[in-house]
């Protein structure tokens, strides 16, 4: 469950739709010939593109191009060019450009481990030297083609790998590289490879961590900033439609199915032999991803949760279903107006798909959620009996309103800041509360916060209380969670399972509940479990003892009577 509060960090949605239907991906070349556009997104809204051009000549290499964003940036870059030597070592940048329509000129020439720059804003002209290492990159912040040159260095780096990066004309910074993974990212008819690289931009008031994609032949796909909401993408791929698969398994099918005036894009993935014609028909999970978390491998940290819990589900027996959220990836429909219990009618949207499925034993079909998706999960058993078991895990036991407001006072404590602040953030998110349940109330709250806030998944979240859902769930119920969870605590799993333990049809019979030492809310093993460590963490697999828990629960679950 992503940390949700508005006073700490930002809640950010992104509101597009994906088509209705979409062609069979088939593998396309790689970086188009000629100028390649980019797309340039803020918070996930348009802003703007760029246009950039490699030329590589038998004297060196050469970086142009232009680009036109709007507001807040407001930028125009009418021409500029970066030129390196065959060793990518930088010999000259030069920028003609307008900021909200003021001149900005800048020239750069490189000699000697120093960069001499002559900036010309309005009409005033000034000059630096920077020292700089010999085979530094350039990366002007007007210029996000730039990054042209880092894919390229980038492609034998491996994790530990550094790198120098000259923000022309400012300041010169460590760039390291903490992981490499192999991806695909999947748009409408074609699917290209990439590789995927996690790194840290060592700037003085702290590090930046930035993510960025290059196709095979070392040309730059996708670049983002996660703490900025800043994604520029290659205009081929840039769209809602696209998605990235991070752990394909052999024989994974990819499939469309048909939800309330919208399709849903989901990958099934079966044991290796799969189902033959004449077989027993397999039991089937459905895994139901947080509401923060479009992507159906539940991406995080560079760990596909859902990916992971899909190979081991079906290397156990079981057909596995992942999906996109409405209004992203693949899946259509828009989630502006989306709430959890809108959510959850896309979950048994699922399920009446896998129960038509031929492999497939309806009577068998089990429904796992994680983090907020429990919340889902537990909506949508309580609505639909065809779901005949229920797997929560990292999931709370108390309001949305009463989750963030824990998440929020335990961010706060890590935070060097005097009590009167903290105590101020804390009534101002409460406040915020109130005015999303009331509607009314925004007198005092920044516009920003109020518009992050006042949406329906929002103020359906904030209402939501597990107590009188899971009075509803008939469902025979497992609860999994870390013991270093810190986004959601174990006082919360605690609850939970007190909530389905309390339920009067069944006793506490069909309720079994497992806490797992060391695992944070990745469900990997950590130290110290705060979000903070995330990127920093060594084991990057979902814990085999929960995977194996999970799976062992479900075939019990599934297992005949015995005979008597």
């Amino acid at each position: 469950m992503r940390a949700l509060h508005c006073t700490v960090g930002l809640l950010v949605l992104v509101l597009a739709a994906a088509p209705a239907g979409q062609a069979p991906p088939s593998t396309a070349p790689q970086a188009p010939p000629g100028p390649t556009e980019f797309r340039l997104f803020l918070k996930g809204t348009p802003i703007g593109t760029v246009e950039v051009s490699v030329e590589r000549g038998p004297t060196g290499i050469v970086i142009s191009g232009t680009s036109r964003i709007g507001p807040p940036l407001s930028l125009v870059v009418r021409a500029v060019e970066i030129r390196y030597d065959l060793d990518w070592k930088p010999i000259e940048y030069t920028l003609d450009a307008a900021v909200r329509g003021q001149v900005l000129r800048v020239r750069t020439a490189f000699a000697g481990g120093t960069a001499a720059s002559e900036v010309t804003e309005v009409d005033k002209t000034a000059k630096k030297t920077d020292a700089v290492a010999a085979d530094t990159v350039v990366l002007p912040n007007a210029f996000y083609g730039a990054y042209e040159a880092l894919a390229a260095r980038l492609a034998s780096a491996t994790p530990g790998t550094e790198l120098r990066g000259y923000v022309a004309p400012q300041v010169e910074v460590p760039i390291k590289v903490t992981s490499v993974t192999d991806e695909r990212i999947q748009a409408p008819g074609r699917s290209v490879a990439t590789r995927h690289y996690q790194a840290a931009f060592g700037f003085s008031t702290g590090p930046v961590a930035v993510d960025l994609w290059s196709d095979l032949s070392g040309r730059l796909v996708r670049f983002s900033v996660p703490s900025q909401s800043l994604d520029v993408v290659r205009a081929d791929i840039a769209t809602v439609a696209a998605r990235r698969e991070t752990a394909a398994r052999s024989g994974d099918e990819q499939v469309s199915l048909p939800a309330s005036g919208f399709v849903i894009g989901a990958t099934v993935s079966k044991p290796a032999a799969g189902a033959k014609p004449g077989a027993a028909t397999l039991p089937a999970v459905i895994l139901v991803g947080e509401s923060g978390s479009p992507d159906r491998d539940e991406m995080v940290a560079n760990i596909p949760i859902f990916a992971e819990l899909a190979g081991a589900l079906a290397d156990a027996g079981f057909l596995v279903v992942r999906y996109d959220k409405r209004g992203s990836g693949q899946s259509g429909g828009r989630l502006e107006a989306a709430t959890l219990g809108d959510f959850a009618e896309d979950a048994n949207a699922v399920v009446k798909y896998v129960e038509k499925r031929k492999d497939v034993d309806r009577k068998r079909i089990a429904m796992t959620g994680y983090g907020d998706g429990a919340w889902t999960a537990m909506l949508a058993a309580s609505r639909e009996n065809r779901i005949a078991a229920l797997a929560l895990i990292a999931g709370a036991g108390t309001t949305g309103s009463e989750l963030i407001l824990d998440q929020q006072r335990h961010a706060l404590e890590q935070m060097p800041i005097p009590d009167a602040e903290k105590q101020a953030k804390v009534e101002l998110q409460q406040k915020i509360h109130q005015a999303v349940v009331a509607g009314s109330g925004w007198e005092g709250i920044p516009g920003e916060l109020r518009k992050q806030a006042e949406t329906p998944w929002f103020q359906s979240f904030l209402l939501f209380d597990p107590a009188k859902v899971m009075r509803r769930v008939k469902q025979p119920v497992l609860i999994l969670h870390g013991a270093l969870d810190r986004q959601v605590s174990m006082a919360e799993h605690e609850k939970l399972v007190a909530l389905a333990r309390a339920r009067k049809d069944n006793a506490g019979q069909a309720v079994q509940a497992q806490t797992f030492a060391g695992l944070n809310h990745l469900l990997v093993r950590a130290t110290t479990g705060e979000v903070e460590e995330y990127a920093a963490l060594t084991d990057r697999n979902v814990s085999k003892e929960l995977l194996d828990r999970l799976a062992a629960w479900l075939k019990a679950t599934f297992a005949p009577p015995a005979k008597k």
